[in-house]
């Protein structure tokens, strides 16, 4: 099995988990509470997995595992704000050569976020940090989108 099926394994078992744990619970913190615990937990090589959510025109931090980190993120700024603006996924493959970087935890490396969006609102942002340079690739937006789509549907 090569890289990407396996790939593909894990995020079907990741999703199969995070839907056990959300299944009849209707609250939203306690679900991405619990999703960020089992991103945090399950993911290889990463450092800081949460969100944030939008509200006041700005990114907001909400449940996370990982170190503490920044509080407020405004839109168009680092790579959440960036995402967020754009409701686009965005995967940097070293955020030292980021324009903008946002220096939560001087650690992170690399860094994945994806937009939640709903009914074309944005909603917030999964964020998931690394220590490691290019730790992050397409397969793993393909893999984490089937969770953010999880989360939609409970928003």
């Amino acid at each position: 099995m090569g890289v990407t099926e396996s790939k593909y394994a894990f995020y079907a078992q990741l999703h199969s988990f995070a839907e056990s744990l959300t299944s009849g619970e209707s609250d939203l913190i306690a679900n991405l509470s619990n999703i960020s615990a089992l991103l945090f937990d399950q993911m290889p090589d990463v450092n800081w997995a949460g969100f944030y959510f939008y509200k006041e025109e700005q990114l907001v931090l909400g449940p996370f595992q990982g170190k503490p980190a920044c509080i407020r993120i405004p839109l168009g700024k680092g790579v959440c704000g960036v995402a967020a603006e754009k409701q686009e996924p965005m995967l940097v493959n070293d955020v030292h050569e980021f324009d903008g970087h946002i220096a939560c935890d001087a650690a992170s490396n690399s860094e994945i976020v994806l937009p939640i969006v709903v009914d074309g609102k944005l909603i917030g942002v999964l964020d998931i940090d690394s220590p490691s340079v290019g730790r992050f690739e397409q397969a793993d937006i393909n893999g984490l989108l089937p969770i953010v789509n999880l989360i939609q549907s409970k928003v």
